[in-house]
């Protein structure tokens, strides 16, 4: 890979603006491979080793980190028998990418999709417990003693464990609306959990997934995350970096 910029490399890995990060090396704070640099140096940033107050600064460009607004029809597999839409159709076909979690064809929302192995076992593994918030409508008024229920546990329909949310609250009563938090992520979750304690579901979005929030992008639509979204989210399943090459595609 080409050596660029210092101060390239770390705006680009959520530092800051350019003009920060370059703030950043005047004050002597940034390293490369231990050793302080000045404007103007450059690195590769597949094999070097940046930091800035002695913390390391991880960048590998081969890893590729994208939020689709998932519409509604579109199955979250890599290829579909019954030639239904899928959402690798929706974002570019080079570098392969693959989802992280699942959404069913009728959920829509945010969907994170990535080549990075390591992140999206630890994002969906309920061992981290990485919560996922989702807007729920549904048909009529909402009983007061359904927060209760969801929050305390209900048993859903294989009566294996009792599911839970993290957090419930009535987001707007009149449209018998509700924003629901989750961590541990069983197949088809929120609507079985809904059919528990007796709400018909309407209408299913997911709004974010650990610190990534989707925002106002359109249905359809796919855009990378920036450097700043993927530290946070590497932060929220306890890495303090991306990995190397190899084991993120492991």
């Amino acid at each position: 890979m080409a050596r660029e910029r210092v101060q390239k490399v770390l705006a680009a890995a959520g530092l800051g603006s350019r003009r920060v990060s370059e703030g950043l090396i005047a004050e002597g704070r940034v390293t490369v491979n231990g050793d302080v640099i000045t404007l103007g140096d450059r690195a590769d940033p597949s094999t070097d080793v940046i930091a800035v107050d002695g913390e390391r600064v991880h960048v590998n460009t081969d890893l590729v980190y994208l939020l689709l607004n998932k519409p509604l029809g579109c199955v979250t597999t890599a290829d579909d028998p019954e030639g239904r839409p899928t959402v690798l159709d929706l974002v570019p076909p080079t570098p392969r990418v693959f989802p992280i979690g699942r959404l069913d064809q009728n959920t829509s929302g945010l969907l994170l999709l990535t080549n990075d192995g390591e992140l999206a076992h630890r994002v969906t593994h309920p061992r981290y417990e990485v919560p996922k918030t989702y807007m729920v409508q549904v048909s009529g008024p909402i009983p007061k003693h359904t927060l209760n229920q969801l929050t305390s546990g209900v048993m859903l329909d294989d009566g294996i464990a009792r599911a839970r949310s993290a957090k419930v609250k009535v987001a707007d009563q009149t449209r018998s609306l509700l924003e629901l938090v989750l961590t541990e992520g069983r197949k088809r979750e929120v609507r079985r959990m809904m059919q528990a304690v007796g709400l018909n579901l309407e209408a299913l979005v997911r709004t974010r997934v650990g610190p990534i929030h989707l925002g106002d992008i359109k249905p359809s639509k796919v855009r990378p995350l920036n450097g700043k979204e993927v530290r946070e989210l590497y932060a929220a399943v306890g890495l303090d970096g991306r990995p190397d090459r190899e084991s993120a595609r492991s």
